[in-house]
């Protein structure tokens, strides 16, 4: 996880990755953008925050705290 920022915000597709991007975008969390959504309809992941209308974020703090309480808080 060295390489996601220690504070800031994440879109979407650094996440879950793009495959078609150039060059790709591996995914932090591998799941598809219809169970991400669902994910955080129902709170399992976290809430997003609007920098506009058509920008969505979300704060690396809390995709970071997601990565470590799935991995059960060890260290790689």
């Amino acid at each position: 996880m060295n390489h996601l920022p220690e504070t800031g915000f994440l879109r979407l597709r650094q996440i879950i990755g793009d495959p078609f991007s150039i060059p790709p975008i591996p995914p932090l969390i591998p799941v598809k953008k219809s169970c991400w959504w669902a994910g955080v309809k129902s709170g399992r992941f976290p809430k997003p925050v609007k920098l506009g209308p058509r920008i969505t974020v979300w704060p690396v703090e809390g995709i970071r705290d997601l990565i470590e309480s799935a991995k059960g808080g060890v260290d790689e």
